[in-house]
């Protein structure tokens, strides 16, 4: 088995947001920070056409997440992921949307504990890497303690030792995605309750995270913490964590060196096909606060669309910050 990786902070999978250009972008702003996939189902990677597991080098430490809930499957991916050189495979047992409940997994597989566990004692057969869970605190009317800690004794004893908790249960029906991450409340104690009744367990806390004093007052308590939407709307965030968290010197120096250090790779892969938008979108809430923030963001998302957009546009949208 590989080392663990260091969960303190961690970026949230999130559908459509943390592709490999997000990745490369976060990973200028932040060393030690671990990334995460987008959720990637079995069906993709076995059967797909295209490469679903493609990343850059530097994106080390990252985190591949599965979506599906056959054990052969889900123990087949991961042996691909470990050979493709992911440092983890996490388990998605906590996305609500209905296309995943008609896949049998994301959050409804709460209610089927036995399988999940399948699948963890089938990946770690099967891959030398990490094998790790992310789930609710409960679904619908199923939100006692006592559901939770069966879903994790389970895994436990099948040999995860790492579990990511949202600390909110999801509404598999009635609620909208979007929905299930802000209308059910936080349970912030739940999560502790767990660190504290099962302290050979590894857990980081998700769900409302927003400042970095946030993350470490968890911190105090707890392994890690994970945080999505707020590093996305305010990437300059991530600048803070190496410091703060791992006590180390702060890796990114200022923001208008890391849309410097962008060309480069916005220039190599727009060579191979990629198209200017689908990197620089991820880069629009870099200079959050910062005079000129307004114009950063409506230069690029005005004219980042356009197909002869290219680096140049981000040097036109960086000449409007003050600096």
């Amino acid at each position: 088995m590989t080392t663990a990786i260091d969960h303190t902070f961690s970026i949230a999978p999130m559908l459509d947001w943390t592709d490999r250009h997000c990745r490369y972008f976060h990973r200028l702003l932040s060393q030690r920070a671990v990334l995460y996939t987008e959720m990637v189902t079995t069906g993709a990677i076995i059967h797909g056409k295209g490469d679903y597991l493609a990343y850059n080098e530097q994106e080390h430490p990252l985190v591949l997440q599965l979506g599906g809930s056959d054990p052969a499957d889900m123990a087949h991916c991961a042996k691909i992921a470990a050979g493709r050189g992911y440092d983890e495979v996490n388990i998605n047992v906590g996305c609500p949307s209905d296309r995943v409940q008609n896949g049998m997994f994301g959050a409804c597989l709460m209610a089927r504990p036995e399988l999940v566990a399948a699948c963890v004692a089938e990946m770690r057969q099967q891959a030398d890497i990490p094998v790790t869970v992310k789930t609710r605190i409960g679904i619908d009317e199923q939100d006692s303690y006592e559901f939770l800690t069966t879903l994790i004794e389970q895994c436990a004893a099948a040999g995860c030792e790492h579990f990511i908790i949202h600390a909110r249960k999801a509404w598999l029906k009635g609620l909208s995605p979007k929905e299930n991450r802000e209308i059910p409340p936080l349970d912030y104690p739940r999560v502790h309750q767990l660190k504290r009744d099962y302290p050979h367990l590894s857990f980081s806390l998700n769900g409302g995270l927003k400042t970095i004093e946030a993350c470490q007052q968890q911190l105090t308590d707890l392994d890690g913490v994970m945080v999505g939407r707020e590093v996305y709307t305010n990437p300059w965030l991530l600048s803070q964590v190496d410091e703060q968290l791992y006590g180390e010197a702060p890796f990114a120096k200022t923001p208008y060196e890391v849309v410097e250090q962008m060309i480069p790779y916005i220039e190599q892969q727009m060579q191979q096909g990629a198209r200017f938008w689908q990197i620089a979108r991820h880069m629009l809430g870099l200079f959050q606060g910062v005079p000129g923030a307004r114009q950063w963001r409506r230069t690029l998302s005005e004219r980042g669309h356009l197909p002869e957009s290219g680096p140049e546009l981000l040097l036109s949208a960086l000449a409007q910050v003050r600096r």
